[in-house]
């Protein structure tokens, strides 16, 4: 749900405090309000988090708590399900607000689990490949538990080539080439 206001600027979003823990991101100018995950996205993400806890150490991973400043036709600040940072981001961030501007570097995994709905499809699949892209996010995994698959885009010389994972296919991850998990897997998380 787009929140009526003026239109926001980088900084007066940064500013913005409405007294409440509604999450929002800035979507050209204007306030987004998140509205709350699935309990099964929420498994999904975490679930991924505990997986990536076994290759890279805790302070690097970020889950729904850290956002990313990316490009539209304004400013746009997106809440990833999940990031893997570098050691160079996260020196970056340095223990300031958990937010990750246009002079830092970029993560190395962004990860969007996306939610029943054509607005959200549109949202992870069209807009934020384009804006992670142009932000230089090497990798960027599309997890779809609706249509049963987890895509995994690799930035290459500016676009992403994408690789499609089903059931019982391992995800092939070039930033993780030691992580061996299975879309059913990821998919199935928190099931019996």
């Amino acid at each position: 749900m787009t929140i009526a206001t003026k239109k926001l600027t980088l900084e007066e979003y940064l500013a913005y405090d409405d007294g409440t823990n509604t999450k929002y991101e800035l979507v050209d100018g204007e306030l987004v309000e998140m509205p709350p995950e699935s309990d099964k996205n929420n498994l999904i993400s975490l679930y991924l988090l505990s997986e990536f806890l076994k290759l890279v150490s805790i302070q690097l991973i970020r889950h729904k708590d850290t956002e990313i400043v990316v490009t539209g036709a304004r400013t746009r600040v997106r809440l990833p399900d999940l990031m893997i940072l570098t050691e160079e981001l996260f020196r970056a961030i340095g223990g300031r607000r958990a937010t990750i501007t246009q002079d830092m570097p970029s993560p190395a995994l962004v990860v969007e689990v996306v939610s029943p709905g054509k607005v959200n499809s549109d949202r992870d699949y069209r807009y934020k490949r384009s804006e992670y892209a142009a932000r230089g996010i090497s990798e960027y995994w599309i997890v779809d538990p609706g249509n049963g698959r987890v895509t995994v885009l690799t930035l290459i010389d500016g676009l992403y080539e994408e690789a499609v994972f089903q059931g019982s296919n391992y995800i092939a991850s070039p930033t993780f080439p030691d992580l061996r998990l299975t879309t059913a897997q990821v998919l199935g998380a928190g099931e019996g």
